[in-house]
């Protein structure tokens, strides 16, 4: 197929965090979060009609005229009938794990209730979503001016309490430093912690080893980023004690 010069789209890598906002907005398909960052599939896939530029917030997304393969309606076609688990699992493909939800109803807190024969009745706390970091927009509403909990994904499942105990009234996200980027997570917190004017910063994590990993990381990038929020950590044992 032969090239022509026409208007695509193009991603800078530099400013890109891979939230994934743009990735509902493209409905040929032609964005996928590779590797932690947006980048466009194939040229035949994107039409050049930009409706993904206005939902990045980090303005990392521009269109220009260079040389490209055509659009392709029939190839766009066959390439959204492909989609199989492999796609979903890319956090955002068609699956929207990246897209900012407010789980809050009419000015309540949406309530998953869950109960059993055995056990009290419980009621979920979680607010927002998405939660993982990775995915979690720096300026997403749910961090403005909140009292920010940072969790190791770990705790929820040894803190029997942990939405009574931490969440409650808490924006939340949370992450692994031992098998995520940790460069990536040291630049998504400084941008959290510079942006949002934070009333308070709550980090809980295992007492194991590569969850200190995670408090240097934390304290690093509110160091670097200059601000003064209080900080207040919390470990946990895997046996759930409070240690």
């Amino acid at each position: 197929m032969s090239s022509v010069v026409r208007k695509i789209i193009s991603i800078d890598e530099s400013k890109c965090d891979g939230c994934g906002l743009c990735i509902p907005s493209c409905e040929e398909g032609a964005l996928q979060i590779i590797d932690g960052k947006a980048r466009l599939v194939k040229d035949i896939y994107c039409d050049g009609l930009g409706n993904c530029l206005g939902e990045c917030p980090r303005e990392a997304i521009e269109l220009i005229e260079r040389e490209a393969e055509p659009f392709d309606e029939e190839a766009v076609e066959e390439h959204l009938n492909s989609f199989n688990k492999e796609a979903v699992a890319e956090c955002g493909v068609c699956c929207g794990s990246s897209l900012e939800r407010d789980l809050d109803k009419e000015g309540g807190r949406l309530k998953v209730v869950v109960s059993d024969e055995e056990r009290n009745v419980s009621e979920a706390e979680l607010s927002h979503w998405p939660v993982q970091l990775h995915l979690v927009n720096p300026q997403a509403r749910f961090l403005q001016e909140s009292d920010l909990l940072i969790a190791a994904d770990c705790v929820p499942f040894a803190c029997a309490d942990f939405h009574q105990k931490f969440l409650a009234r808490r924006s939340l996200v949370i992450g692994c430093p031992k098998l995520d980027d940790v460069d990536a997570y040291h630049t998504k917190l400084v941008d959290i912690f510079k942006l949002n004017n934070l009333k308070s910063i709550t980090l809980v994590h295992m007492e194991v080893g590569c969850c200190y990993g995670l408090a240097k990381l934390v304290k690093s990038a509110l160091q670097e980023s200059g601000e003064e929020t209080p900080l207040r950590e919390v470990v946990i044992g895997v046996d759930g004690s409070l240690k």
